[in-house]
C-alpha cells in the first residue's frame, strides 16, 4: 500500500517560487516512477511532470518547460517539483502519483497510467 502526502503550496505573487514535497510511505518509493498533476479552478486536472525511479528520465509539460523541475531523494521517500518564475496560470491544486513497472516515455503524461493519488496541495500565484 502506498500513501502519497503533498506538501509546500502557498501563494505567491507572479515571478515568485514555490517548491512542493511529496513524501510516500508504504512500499518502497525507490520502485516507482513519480509525477505531477495539477487542476486549475473550472479546468481539468492536466500533466505537469514526471521522473523515473532512479532519476534518469523525466518529462515536463509544455507549459513549464524551463520553470520547473522535477527531482526525488528515494532515500528521503520524496519527489520535489521546483517551480520558479510562477505565473498566475500555474495557479491549481497540485497533486502527486505513483506509477510501478517500467518508465512508458510519453505514457507517463497519461493520468490512466498512475496507480494512486495523494490529496493534492494549493499553489495560488497572483499578478
Amino acid at each position: 500500500q502506498v500513501q502519497l502526502v503533498e506538501s509546500g503550496g502557498g501563494s505567491v505573487q507572479a515571478g515568485g517560487s514555490l517548491r512542493l514535497s511529496c513524501v510516500a510511505s508504504g512500499r518502497t518509493i525507490s520502485i516507482y516512477a513519480m509525477g505531477w498533476f495539477r487542476q486549475a479552478p473550472g479546468k481539468e486536472r492536466e500533466f505537469v511532470a514526471a521522473i523515473s525511479r532512479a532519476a534518469v528520465s523525466t518529462l515536463y509539460a509544455d507549459s513549464v518547460k524551463g520553470r520547473f523541475t522535477i527531482s526525488r531523494d528515494n532515500a528521503k521517500a520524496t519527489v520535489y517539483l521546483q517551480m520558479t518564475s510562477l505565473k498566475p496560470e500555474d495557479t491549481g491544486v497540485y497533486y502527486c502519483a505513483f506509477r510501478p513497472g517500467l518508465w512508458l516515455g510519453d505514457r507517463q503524461k497519461e493520468q490512466r497510467v498512475y496507480d494512486g493519488w495523494g490529496q493534492g496541495t494549493q499553489v495560488t500565484v497572483s499578478s
